[in-house]
Parts: C-alpha cells; structure tokens; sequence
C-alpha cells in the first residue's frame, strides 16, 4: 500500500489515479472560488499593495502552521527533507505575483486586472511542454482559447481602455508570468513534498519579500483602525490558507495546464460576488461568457491525461 503525501491511502495502484485526480480538480476548484474573491478585498484594504500583500501572507501563517501540525500529527514516517530550492523559488514568485497584481488592482479596474492576470493558462501550458516536456494537445490548446474568449466576454461589459491605466494593464499581465512561474514550480515541489509544507514554507520566504517591498515604497504598514484588519484578516485566511492551500494540495495531483485552466473560475465568482455584494448586474454577453467558461471548464477536466501517481514525502 502506498500513501500520498496528504495521507490518504491508495489500496491499488490503478485506481490511485482516477481518485486522485478528482480529488485535485474538487481542490483546484474549491481554491479558485475562494480566491476569486481576492481583488474585491484588496480593493476593500485600506494600505497600500506591499503592506496589503504582507498581511496577506503574515497572516496566513498561523492557520498554515496549524495544518502542518495537524498533518504531521500521528505520522510513523519521518519526515522527508524538501527541495528548498524549489520551496524558495515558489516563495519568490508568489512573492512577485502579489507585488504585480496588487499594483495593478489599484492602478487598473478590478476586470482589466482579473481578465489579464488570467492569461496564465497559455503560459503554464507553455512552459510545461519548453520545460517538462508535458505534452500539450491539440484540443486543450482550442479549449484554453475558447475559455479565455469566455472570460474576455464576461469581463467585457466591465473592460475600459484608458491611457491613465495602462501600467496597472502592464502589472496585470506580468501577473501572469509570476503565477505561471509559482504553479510550475509548486507542481514540481509536490513531487517530494506535502501541501502543508510547500505552501507554509513557500509563505514562510514570501513574507519578508512583502514587508521589504513595503517598505522600499513607504507604504504604511498598520491599518487606521479596527475595520482595517478584516479584509487582511479574510486574505490571510479565508484567501490565501484555504484558497492557496487547496491549490497547492490540488497541484500534487492533477498536470499544472489542467489547474490554471481550472482557475479561469475566478472571474465567474468575482462576477457573482460584484452581483451579490454591490448589486451589478449582468449583460446576456456576461452570463454568455461565464457559461462558455463553465462548458470548457467540463471538457477540459475530461480530456486531461492523468499523471502518473507519484508518493511525495511526508512532512
């Protein structure tokens, strides 16, 4: 009998990779709803980008240290010794990935920054066939484009051109790199490492970079009052511990282009939550484009291979 990584075993061989790849797609999803509401709350933060992501990151920290506690708890195997290096890349990417995109978020509309950040799928697909040699099909190339054109329709009706925004445009798409980079080597440090682990390391390295950033631009580091703290509290938490996290437990299981297509659910729940929350309503063209999102979001998880199984270390 082998076990995973994130301790759930797998009485045969075979069917390790059906089960684990449902698990991953479930996780990936879950973890893409959740971070969906992110630009809403960095929006809603009262700091500036750096210090906004530092929070981000400080925060996370205990609830991440309590999962690998948690994790650890009980384990007969000791614990394995992780790629650092692979943990410190993760961390500065990650790292780069929130400076980029906060900036953006604040300079750019919330659609611009969403709809720009999410050309990540091409890049992952890119990368994994020019680095890892995984192959990428004919088909997942045609339903990357088809859910990127559904996403450009349903951040359409919200989409502005103004010469005023372009840097935050510019953030928003070197976004897209920094993230392609961090679910790339993440997927990798799954190979020899839990979830709990990648992620609280990869935080660990994250937050000072946050803090130095902060502080290269002047940026006040404390909230003005109590109000302050909730939406870097739900970051810290709600985001980036059970969002981040369940992306990354999900990355261990399911081939990286299959998880960033997956992410292209972020932009129906900050749909949805602009809908909720502030009473915006959506176009037919809008609702359009989050159905053909959805469409290939099914299509997409049914024509992926598995990956061979691997057994990463225990924490």
């Amino acid at each position: 009998m082998t076990e995973p990584a994130d301790g759930t075993a797998s009485t045969t061989g075979t069917d390790l990779p059906a089960a684990s790849m449902l698990a991953g797609t479930l996780a990936v999803l879950a973890g893409a709803c959740v971070i969906g509401f992110a630009a809403i709350l960095v929006k809603a933060s009262d700091l500036g980008p750096q210090a906004t992501a530092f929070w981000r990151l400080t925060l996370a920290l205990p609830a991440l240290a309590l999962w690998l506690a948690l994790h650890r708890h009980g384990k007969d195997t000791p614990p394995g010794r992780p790629d650092m290096r692979l943990m410190a890349l993760a961390g500065i990417f990650f790292a780069l990935d929130l400076a980029f995109w906060h900036v953006g978020i604040k300079i750019t509309t919330a659609a611009n920054a969403t709809l720009l950040a999410n050309l990540t799928p091409i890049l992952v697909a890119l990368f994994s066939w020019l680095i890892f040699r995984e192959t990428v099909t004919r088909s997942f190339i045609l339903v990357c484009a088809v859910m990127l054109s559904g996403a450009a329709l349903l951040a359409g009706g919200n989409l502005t051109i103004d010469p005023d925004r372009l840097t935050g445009d510019v953030f928003s798409i070197l976004t897209a790199f920094w993230y392609a980079a961090y679910l790339l080597t993440v997927r990798k440090a799954r190979d020899g490492a839990s979830a709990p682990r990648v992620i609280f390391l990869s935080t660990l390295i994250a937050a000072p970079i946050s803090l130095a950033l902060a502080l290269a631009f002047g940026e006040t580091l404390l909230p003005a009052g109590w109000e302050g703290w909730v939406p870097l509290i739900l970051l810290g938490v709600v985001v980036h511990a059970g969002g981040q996290g369940a992306i990354i437990f999900g990355l261990g299981r399911i081939p990286a282009p299959l998880a960033a297509l997956l992410l292209l659910v972020q932009p129906i729940v900050a749909a949805a939550a602009g809908w909720m929350l502030f009473d915006e309503a959506l176009s037919a063209i809008q609702l359009l484009g989050a159905a053909i999102i959805l469409a290939g979001l099914y299509i997409a998880q049914r024509k992926s291979p598995a990956p061979p199984p691997s057994v990463p270390r225990d924490p």
